[in-house]
């Protein structure tokens, strides 16, 4: 199955593949392009075909595969973030419509790549009524650029420079 990457998605070369095995700590599954990559060069975000090989429906279309940023997300995710930002979706009218713009605009991004009916509708992350996974938000904010996903965003600026002091090659 191979298929074109829109949206300024770089191809996914040998390296990049490897780069990301060795990031998640296993092979990548399926097809994808590098979304997004991090200050030091290496994918930091894939876009994944909503199919995998096997025909088993993927809906993250976005995945964060940066270690760096992950544990920034988790370190976040346990200090309660995603209450506090789907507590604001409830108070904040403008807020909860940006979300719901974010999803459909993740939604959009995916039909572009196929239609797979069995995840019709259905993002990720939570949206767009809720806060279920901070990794997810952060991948759909980079590589979406900024004022697409609200939450994303907050997630990236709470982050800050995340790849510092030592760069990719760093320890965490």
């Amino acid at each position: 199955m191979t298929w074109q990457a829109s949206g300024g998605a770089a191809d996914m070369s040998t390296a990049d593949r490897e780069v990301v095995a060795e990031q998640l700590g296993r092979p990548p599954r399926g097809d994808m392009t590098v979304a997004w990559r991090c200050p030091c060069g290496k994918p930091a975000v894939v876009k994944t075909h909503p199919r995998l090989p096997d025909g088993t429906p993927f809906p993250t279309v976005y995945y964060l595969t940066c270690p760096r940023a992950s544990a920034g997300c988790s370190r976040l995710e346990s200090e309660g973030v995603m209450r506090e930002m789907e507590a604001a979706l409830g108070e904040d009218v403008a807020l909860a419509q940006a979300y719901q713009s974010a999803h459909e605009n993740y939604l959009l991004d995916r039909i572009q790549l196929a239609d797979v009916a069995e995840i019709e509708g259905i993002s990720a992350g939570g949206m767009p009524t809720r806060v279920k996974c901070l990794h997810v938000l952060l991948a759909h904010a980079l590589a979406a650029g900024p004022g697409v996903n609200p939450l994303g965003d907050q997630v990236e600026a709470a982050l800050g420079a995340w790849w510092l002091p030592h760069g990719c090659s760093g320890s965490l």
